[in-house]
């Protein structure tokens, strides 16, 4: 199967790519376009063969657990929308220690048994410390 081939099974299997983490959407789009390298066209395929499998699971922001992005640059801890970030700086070096704060917050909310959300974790703050 070609790549194009290869894109369209992932994207039919993850809701038009919208269950595709943002780096795996843009890997996919340069599958399509031609623009991978050897290493990149490893990573389609090891993709390919993770969605195809049902094994595949968005990976978590800077690594810090439960924390996911969508397309648009929100954030989510455990599913639930708690920031936004311009994609440019999610996935720059300088947003881990904001993803790792984040995280934190969300731990000590839960430990208060308060919900976690955008307006807990970041517009009434201070009011959960």
């Amino acid at each position: 199967m070609n790549f194009c081939g290869m894109a369209c099974d992932i994207l039919t299997r993850t809701n038009d790519g919208g269950d595709l983490s943002p780096e795996h959407l843009k890997l996919l789009e340069n599958a399509v376009n031609g623009f991978l390298n050897e290493k990149g066209e490893r990573k389609f395929k090891e993709l390919h063969e993770e969605v195809t499998s049902g094994k595949y699971k968005k990976p978590f922001l800077h690594g810090v657990e439960h924390l996911t992005i969508d397309h648009e640059g929100y954030v989510y801890w455990k599913g639930k929308h708690v920031e936004h970030y311009d994609l440019s700086f999610a996935f720059s070096a300088e947003a881990k220690n904001p993803a790792l704060e984040l995280a934190e917050r969300c731990k000590h909310l839960e430990r208060k048994c308060v919900p976690v959300n955008v307006n807990s974790v970041i517009w009434n703050w201070n009011e959960q410390k």
